[in-house]
């Protein structure tokens, strides 16, 4: 019997849902479980989490359904605050975070990288500190950070202990990671600013400070801190990842394609995305940071080989009575998201 034009239609449709079923299914499992979420940071605006503002303002969070505000605070460890408070889900901020919360009972996993060098830069004031000769004469000044507690801070100790000094030698000032952070340094709040760019560019261009230490590139940072460095990453509970897989999967997925979008952007188009807020009334002179620092930014998510161990190296050189023992490396990091994000995006 000839089969009329309305059931071959039918059929075909029926067909085509069938077909469409096992894709529907995956879709249904890889969906993320928790949508909405809150994602801490501290000092957004800085080029140390451009990856994070490009997902965000390219619209790479929402293509992979996620909803996801984030918080901005005055630093990491005030990101960091958040997240084990309740109040944020998951964390942009330093790598070497997870390692401290760790030795604190506190299980904390870095899943996709944001840079693959601190970007720090440890710099004293021209104006109060001009005679400046060698680390011995920090002893008893002022140094702003971004926050008390934060990777600034910790590059600061880390810093002072290899030239003999301890952090009790010296006042942390929390200042902040924008226009406040130029603020203290021009009006003398603070005798030596541990900060990142576009605060560090604009001091420089201001002739308001000396560079001492400064680990915006590769080679720099290597000899700072004797290996690879992880920096900046987006990192959550163990419980979190556990409950969210699909979840963790996309917001890896969204933060690798800002890395690779990043690599192939020109200064002009990353300057043109960002709020004009993060350019601090000079454009040029972001753009010139933005130059200084890409070599920092991570290319693919992927926290590095040692950099790891790095990390650990230098939280033990610089925390009085840190107990290697309590900390298993293998627990604060991995690279599984990363490496199926850049497989599903090879070319952002």
């Amino acid at each position: 019997m000839p089969i009329s034009r309305r059931q071959l239609l039918k059929t075909a449709t029926l067909a085509g849902v069938l077909g469409a079923a096992p894709a529907l299914a995956r879709a249904q499992v890889t969906a993320p479980e928790k949508p909405e979420l809150t994602i801490a940071v501290g000092g957004q605006s800085l080029i140390y989490y451009l990856p994070l503002s490009v997902a965000h303002l390219k619209g790479y969070f929402k293509e992979v359904g996620l909803n996801a505000r984030i918080a901005d605070f005055a630093g990491g460890s005030k990101a960091l605050q958040a997240v084990v408070g309740g109040s944020a889900d998951v964390v942009s901020g330093a790598f070497e975070h997870t390692i401290s919360l760790q030795t604190k009972g506190q299980f904390y996993r870095s899943f996709v990288l944001q840079g693959r060098a601190p970007m720090i830069v440890l710099a004293v004031s021209k104006k109060t500190l001009p005679g400046y000769k060698t680390p011995a004469d920090l002893k008893g000044k002022k140094i702003g950070v971004t926050a008390p507690g934060s990777s600034t801070n910790m590059m600061v100790s880390f810093f002072l202990a290899q030239h003999g000094l301890k952090p009790s030698d010296v006042s942390y000032i929390g200042v902040g990671a924008g226009a406040g952070a130029v603020t203290a340094i021009r009006s003398g709040q603070v005798d030596v600013i541990a900060n990142l760019d576009p605060v560090i560019s604009t001091l420089v261009k201001d002739d308001a400070i000396t560079i001492i230490a400064d680990t915006r590139t590769l080679k720099d940072s290597r000899q700072i801190f004797g290996g690879e460095m992880p920096a900046g990453c987006l990192y959550a509970s163990q419980a979190f990842i556990d409950a969210n897989p699909n979840t963790t999967q996309a917001l890896a997925n969204a933060l690798v394609r800002a890395d690779h979008w990043i690599q192939q952007a020109t200064p002009d188009d990353i300057a043109k995305l960002v709020p004009a807020s993060y350019l601090l009334g000079d454009p040029e002179l972001y753009k010139l940071a933005l130059k200084g620092n890409r070599e920092a930014l991570s290319p693919d998510g992927m926290v590095p080989e040692g950099g790891p161990q790095t990390a650990l190296n230098a939280l033990a050189d610089y925390v009085p009575h840190f107990d290697r023992t309590k900390v298993d490396i293998s627990r604060v990091w991995t690279n599984q998201f990363a490496i199926k994000a850049n497989e599903k995006y090879p070319h952002g």
